[in-house]
């Protein structure tokens, strides 16, 4: 009894505490939604700093961007170019410089220059790359801030219009910039980094006329010619890739703020893949982690991902990811190794065996059957079958797999043997068993790998099993005593037999904050991939209209509130960095739990959806999975069932009843 009032009085104060962060949010809101894809923060007199992240195949930019309390806007500009490689040439080893340079400093209006009036920033708006409107007086300029696509550059478009009734004298200077680092810290010796404008010259600008000039930032080696770069066509070039993942995978619900962040995740999530001399290798970025790819950010959370929104770079990175993790398959059955760095050509594997085997086994598995090519499918079979077989020689005496660590590498103790390591174990051998149909595999490889799945499940609640804290959930490792927010992996794997006290415990507030989860009850610490997980788990799992509203809080803090317009990595640690396998995680929520898809072969697929009481419907446009193209929607019909009808070609393939357990759809 007094553990079922306790779980009500924490419900009750996680109802209030989360009302009461709705009203802070409210207040801090910068960001609005725009009719054209994007969002907007129209400048109200409230001085605030950001900072966000964009990528192309051969450089990051992280802007650092604001308006100051006299209405002008600020951005220092972090350029870093992974394939630079700097001394050593570690995981941290991108070429990164720190620009301040300002192009508007080079105007000049009559004898004077702009940058000595007063500036006053109307609006910032982000789709994608930034677009800056603001007025100097008479002199409206608008600036646009993109990655090239394919180039190492950062390319600026502004456009000066004429706001006033007088003919005026536009003067914009020839200006450039050089620097050359030294030798001896660069990998293939010196680099140079060129800031140049170019469209200057005096002009006459007449009322309404406008006159357009560029700046671009680019980086070399010391020993090729200087970079040509065209910034309108660069800029030209971007919107059309942002505008070409917004065509597949598209969210509709009647929340028009999960349809905006779900759109931006996808931007995110794709974008960060850069073109070394290995072939694509997608990255987290942060100014920390390029070129260079990790066993949980790539292979368990953004690979299994990029066949639904069908990005030929992205699969590419993917299966060339799985190229390189399985060059490390070995008849000693040592571990293999946590990251692949420095385009390739190297390794990291510092905090030990961290379940790595376990991560690619269910990346990999989860990504042939999405992807639904079997060319693809069976050449990652070795890499599948071989991580599979090193996660079952590391079960312990309780039947659960040891590893040195967890994917947060000893930041928080992990034990001997943790839930996240056997949870994503149990998920890859039930996906390893619906390929080997498709694969025609031996019955028994399928019978072999079912059993062990059933065997390990009932090994992780009795191993993992516990009352922590009041609430009837699990422990992360043996000698756990304190809520963790990993104790949410097993829904993701469709393990619900703790369901209802482990999702009362992860929106406890012992857990649950204003920031997202706590990564351990008691400290400060978060992560958002677990608060990432938790969401989709929670809605697999069948708490619909509980997780909506903490979903929905979620997307509306990180798309228009004070950090936006992704999902982030941590704080304190990193910042809060917009890592990019993050926004895959939260992309994920929608496609696995919203949608509750779950590929069970190169061309079938079970789907769960939870279409929440108030909303009449929801769809997910042009789904790229299992190699086809095709459209759900889930809808109540006059007798308010809920039904899925598969759409292809405009044309409804199935309309089908969906019960508790979700309904098989073969395409």
């Amino acid at each position: 009894m007094k553990v079922k009032h306790f779980l009500s009085l924490a419900v009750l104060l996680c109802t209030l505490i989360g009302l009461k962060a709705r009203a802070e949010e409210a207040e801090l809101a910068f960001w609005t939604i725009n009719k054209e894809g994007g969002i907007t923060w129209t400048n109200d007199g409230r001085a605030h700093t950001d900072h966000i992240e964009m990528a192309g195949r051969q450089m990051a930019v992280v802007l650092h961007y604001g308006i100051n309390a006299t209405g002008r806007f600020t951005c220092e500009r972090h350029l870093v170019f992974p394939m630079l490689r700097t001394l050593p040439n570690d995981t941290h080893a991108s070429f990164i410089r720190y620009v301040n340079w300002d192009p508007l400093e080079s105007v000049l209006v009559g004898q004077t220059r702009l940058v000595d009036r007063q500036e006053k920033v109307d609006s910032i708006t982000l789709q994608g790359l930034m677009t800056v409107q603001s007025h100097w007086g008479a002199i409206g300029v608008k600036r646009t801030l993109s990655p090239s696509p394919t180039l190492p550059a950062l390319v600026e478009q502004y456009e000066l219009t004429n706001l006033g009734d007088r003919a005026m004298t536009l003067r914009i200077e020839p200006t450039e910039h050089r620097m050359t680092s030294d030798a001896a810290t660069g990998l293939e010796g010196a680099y140079v980094v060129e800031s140049i404008l170019y469209g200057t010259g005096t002009f006459q600008l007449e009322p309404r006329q406008c006159k357009t000039f560029s700046a671009v930032v680019s980086a070399r080696r010391q020993s090729e010619q200087p970079l040509t770069c065209d910034a309108d066509k660069e800029i030209v070039e971007r919107r059309k890739l942002v505008a070409g993942w917004q065509k597949n995978l598209v969210l509709e619900t009647p929340d028009a703020v999960l349809d905006r962040m779900f759109a931006f995740s996808k931007i995110r999530a794709c974008e960060s893949i850069y073109e070394t001399k290995n072939g694509p290798m997608h990255g987290p970025g942060g100014e920390r982690y390029y070129a260079a790819i990790w066993a949980n950010d790539q292979a368990e959370y953004a690979n299994p991902f990029f066949p639904f929104i069908g990005d030929t770079y992205a699969n590419a990175s993917a299966m060339n990811s799985w190229r390189m993790f399985a060059a490390w398959i070995n008849d000693e059955w040592k571990p293999i190794p946590s990251s692949i760095i420095a385009e390739g050509t190297d390794y990291w594997n510092g905090a030990g065996d961290r379940g790595d085997a376990a991560m690619i086994a269910y990346g990999a598995s989860r990504y042939a059957l999405a992807r639904g090519s079997r060319e693809e499918a069976l050449s990652l079979w070795p890499l599948i079958q071989w991580t599979l077989e090193y996660c079952r020689r590391q079960l312990n005496e309780a039947g659960v797999v040891r590893s040195d660590r967890d994917e947060l590498e000893g930041r928080f103790p992990s034990g001997s043997a943790n839930l996240c390591t056997s949870s994503l174990y149990y998920d890859a051998l039930l996906s390893a068993s619906y390929l080997t149909r498709d694969l025609k595999q031996p019955a028994s490889v399928a019978k072999g790998y079912q059993k062990q799945a059933r065997d390990l499940r009932i090994a992780i609640d009795r191993y993992f099993h516990a009352i922590v804290e009041g609430f009837d959930t699990y422990r992360y490792y043996d000698g756990n005593d304190v809520l963790r927010s990993w104790i949410c992996i097993p829904l993701t794997m469709g393990i619900y037999e703790r369901a209802k006290g482990t999702i009362d415990a992860l929106y406890s507030p012992r857990l649950w904050t204003k920031d997202g989860m706590l990564t351990q009850a008691g400290s400060e610490t978060f992560w958002d991939r677990s608060t990432l997980y938790a969401l989709r788990g929670a809605l697999m799992a069948g708490d619909t209209e509980r997780t909506l509203g903490f979903l929905q809080y979620y997307s509306r803090t990180r798309l228009l509130g004070t950090h936006v317009p992704y999902a982030i990595e941590a704080w304190p640690e990193g910042n809060q960095r917009h890592l990019s396998a993050e926004s895959a995680l939260y992309a994920r929520i929608i496609t696995e739990g919203l949608f509750g898809i779950r590929p069970t072969g190169l061309h079938s697929f079970t789907i769960s959806p939870r279409l929440p009481k108030a909303w009449p419907e929801m769809c997910l446009r042009h789904i790229r999975m299992c190699g086809d193209d095709f459209d759900l929607r889930v809808y109540r019909d006059n007798k308010q069932r809920v039904r899925v009808q598969l759409i292809k070609d405009a044309k409804i393939i199935k309309d089908i009843n969906i019960d508790n357990d979700g309904t098989q759809i073969v395409l």
